[in-house]
């Protein structure tokens, strides 16, 4: 019991440090930035002039054996 009740004031205490350190002296932020302008968007994929690939022809079910 007292291993639970020293592990509760333990998580307790390191909540409070964490959320008392000081965030205001970090100057970073999470915005996201623009592509600088001489970047060009991706292109798509030319599309390929090479016919698809047909499926096999289905085979006929084996007939039953008797």
């Amino acid at each position: 019991m007292k291993k639970l009740i020293l592990a509760s004031v333990s998580a307790l205490a390191l909540l409070g440090v964490a959320a008392c350190s000081e965030s205001g002296t970090d100057k970073t932020t999470t915005q996201s930035t623009n592509p600088p302008a001489n970047e060009q968007p991706m292109k798509p994929a030319a599309p390929s002039t090479s016919k698809p690939v047909e499926p096999a022809p289905a085979t006929p079910p084996a007939a039953p054996s008797k």
